[in-house]
């Protein structure tokens, strides 16, 4: 939870003391998100290529509401 006092901070800072709050706190979040991918792990990623029953399935389900949007 963030103090208050922290808040009223803030808000006291200059404008470029916002921005350099604001860049070093955005650098400390993608700092953390660089850390969920370790470079020795495969991660799978999923294509649509190959996917023709999903794309069968998707096409009835768009037909399906396309019929419904008519009646």
């Amino acid at each position: 939870m963030v103090s208050s006092e922290l808040i009223s901070t803030l808000r006291e800072l200059s404008r470029s003391g916002k921005f350099y709050i604001m860049q070093l706190l955005i650098s400390e979040l993608a700092q953390q998100e660089t850390d969920l991918i370790k470079p020795e792990h495969a991660y799978p990623v999923w294509s649509p290529y190959g996917a023709d029953e999903a794309a069968d399935t998707m096409l009835k389900v768009l037909q399906s509401a396309k019929v419904q949007d008519h009646i």
